[in-house]
């Protein structure tokens, strides 16, 4: 079975080959962009600077300065009224340019104010920070003659840059213009691990096919040992147990990275503060490391992309564990290892690919005790060490191993879901023995060392006059792999 879809597509990442000339103009419209948001980040923080200066002396609101408005458009118009005073050289790039690093200002502007009035949602944004010569290059086109050349597949068409090289094909893409299936919108050239690089926002028009099995639900548990231990096994995916192994691909390759390294630090490198420009040996060795990293995020994308396709073909539901990655990366001892595992990735390309082949990506609420649960029975355990690699079951003695009893725990909680539930944490779990589990009040207590053991942390459980009935369970699986 098939189904058409419309989506808005990235195809990312055409390697550029442009010659001295075009990599020197590439240079100037990332540096033109660079110079636009700094002035309009000049220009909005001197005037709320000012704002806030009247209003220490008591000054009324309609007394203040007028405030500057922060819009892509207001920006663009106040520019092209001081262009030629703030930049008289301006003509020597696209227009895009400076209207890119506009729009970027003005989102980051509106982003830090919605996160400041409690209206966005996720982190808190911070105020936008001037950028230098070192921050990312990068410059957005919307307009123009830009898009796929005419001559072959192998040149992509830039504003005022001309016709450029591409290292590899652009095929896909062309074969999508040809038959009138693709809309190209934008394209932006950025320089990423010491390449050139383009990347086109297109509008397709997509074939898929439904998953082969659209009623299948598979539950994802992800980890550091394995990078993804499945409810079933999957030919080809996984091994007969449903783990998927971690390539470590960061990992393997640090024995390298650590000599080219050193060889780095034995070399004359840039120092800002004294004006010392680096060696060419440096710059070699820098070279060096850059495309090793650059070789590691290649072959990282490559393997989640071969996971996630799998799963997404397969499964009408795919059910994942939502994990607090930005909280775990500041355990310096796992840290590198799970950014080599790459979750936040999976989980993302998971959502877009269910979502194109009609299937349905759940994710299971943060609290739920997908690893202190029993697969078998639905027995809550009270207390679970990430040590205790084998769960056994209290209620029925059930034994299996510990992610494997979480995966298959988070595919019944798919099931249980669309039988009804109202929600994740309270669709999966039984009022047995332990109580429920979602009801949880943690607070973390410091006790001397010998009341508590190196590698455990203690929980104390809260629970009041009415809840004598069903006590409360410490799940303590927020943190780190804990579940």
């Amino acid at each position: 079975m098939t189904r058409d879809v419309t989506v808005l597509q990235g195809y990312r990442w055409f390697a550029l080959d442009p010659t001295p000339d075009q990599e020197a103009m590439l240079r100037s419209h990332c540096g033109a962009q660079r110079k636009a948001f700094n002035w309009g980040l000049g220009l909005v923080k001197a005037n709320l600077d000012q704002r806030a200066a009247e209003r220490s002396y008591s000054l009324a609101e309609d007394e203040l300065t007028p405030p500057v408005g922060w819009s892509a458009y207001g920006l663009r118009k106040r520019w092209n009224q001081t262009k030629d005073v703030v930049a008289p050289w301006w003509r020597e790039n696209s227009k895009e340019a400076y209207s890119s690093g506009l729009a970027n200002l003005a989102a980051g502007l509106s982003n830090w104010a919605k996160s400041r009035s409690g209206d966005g949602s996720g982190a808190r944004m911070r105020f936008p920070r001037f950028k230098s010569k070192r921050s990312a290059m990068s410059c957005r086109f919307t307009t123009g003659a830009f898009g796929l050349a005419d001559t072959d597949r192998r040149h992509v068409r830039l504003p005022r840059i001309g016709v450029a090289r591409t290292h590899e094909s652009t095929r896909k893409l062309a074969r999508h213009i040809e038959r009138g299936t693709g809309r190209i919108r934008s394209a932006t050239v950025s320089f990423t691990r010491g390449r050139w690089f383009v990347s086109f926002s297109v509008e397709v028009e997509r074939t898929h096919r439904s998953p082969t099995r659209p009623d299948a639900v598979v539950g994802v548990d992800l980890g550091i040992t394995h990078l993804a231990v499945l409810s079933q096994p999957v030919l080809g995916v996984s091994d007969a147990r449903g783990m998927v192994a971690n390539p470590r691909h960061l990992e393997h390759a640090q024995r390298v990275l650590r000599r080219r390294q050193r060889q780095a630090a034995r070399r004359r490198c840039p120092d800002r503060r004294t004006g010392t420009q680096p060696s060419k040996r440096w710059q070699q060795s820098n070279t060096k490391i850059t495309k090793l990293y650059a070789k590691v995020a290649n072959c990282r994308a490559d393997g989640l992309h071969q996971l996630t396709t799998a799963l997404s073909d397969r499964f009408g539901v795919v059910v994942v564990e939502d994990l607090n990655v930005a909280g775990m990366l500041r355990n310096h001892r796992l840290a590198r290892r799970i950014g080599d595992a790459g979750w936040g990735e999976l989980r993302r390309q998971l959502d877009y690919k269910s979502g194109w082949r009609g299937g349905t990506l759940t994710v299971a609420d943060r609290w739920y005790p997908r690893s202190k649960t029993c697969s078998a029975c639905g027995v809550v355990k009270a207390k679970l060490r990430l040590s205790d690699r084998l769960f056994r079951c209290d209620g029925c003695g059930h034994r299996a191993d510990r992610d494997l009893n979480a995966a298959q725990n988070l595919a019944a909680l798919a099931t249980r879901i669309h039988h009804g539930a109202s929600s994740p944490s309270c669709g999966a779990t039984r009022n047995e023995l332990a109580g429920n589990p979602c009801k949880t009040n943690l607070r973390w207590q410091r006790v001397p060392p010998r009341e508590h053991p190196r590698g455990e942390r203690r929980v104390s459980n809260h629970a009041t006059a009415d809840e004598s009935a069903a006590p409360r369970t410490a799940i303590g699986n927020g943190c780190c792999r804990s579940h």
